[in-house]
């Protein structure tokens, strides 16, 4: 059976979003369009930003999924991914703090989606 292979996220502005998580991932897209933006993140696999949901992509819309990125340094790398990110300006949600599978901290990009960093399992 196939695994997924798309990772699709809503977003309003999707030059502003692009800009972002490039920054933020220090990573180039793939593909780009006026609406759909992609980012090869292995082979085979896509994160996107799409517009075509927009009107859903507002901040107060409750978020039930995250997009996870996974550090290596355990506890040491997510504490130097938030100090980074803080530094960057990114909006965050909860700040770091130890979980059951370790430490993690939750950020959001400008349109309210949620980002959690976690160490690599």
């Amino acid at each position: 059976m196939p695994a997924p292979n798309l990772f699709l996220i809503y977003v309003r502005d999707a030059e502003a979003a692009t800009a972002f998580y490039s920054d933020l991932f220090e990573i180039e897209p793939t593909f780009t369009s006026p609406r759909y933006v992609a980012y090869e993140i292995a082979p085979g696999v896509l994160f996107a930003l799409w517009t075509g949901r927009s009107e859903h992509a507002v901040p107060s819309t409750p978020r039930t999924c995250e997009v996870g990125l996974m550090v290596s340094g355990s506890a040491a790398g997510v504490d130097e991914t938030f100090t980074s990110w803080a530094a960057k300006g990114v909006h965050v949600v909860e700040e770091p703090y130890d979980d059951v599978f370790g430490r993690t901290f939750v950020a959001a990009d400008p349109d309210g989606n949620l980002i959690r960093v976690s160490p690599v399992d």
